[in-house]
């Protein structure tokens, strides 16, 4: 996870995209052909997408975007924590 990513993500693309691109990136993921590697880099990507709707769908019930952007890094820390 890397908050600049995420705002960056935010900032230049719609839910919608954000959403097909996520599609795309969980179907490679389950092709037999594909890495540890491949799939760790395509992991980290999905993680920075699904942070940057979060952001979206907290911004658009009211919050801050750097309120917002805090708030999906300490829910991703604490989980990290909790393992």
């Amino acid at each position: 996870m890397k908050i600049p990513v995420i705002r960056q993500l935010f900032q230049n693309s719609t839910p919608e995209n954000l959403e097909a691109t996520l599609t795309v990136l969980e179907a490679f993921c389950e092709f037999r052909g594909v890495s540890e590697k491949e799939i760790d880099v395509a992991g980290e990507m999905i993680t920075n997408i699904c942070g940057a709707l979060e952001v979206h769908e907290n911004v658009k019930a009211g919050a801050l975007e750097k309120d917002a952007l805090n708030a999906f890094g300490q829910k991703v820390m604490g989980s990290i924590d909790r393992h």
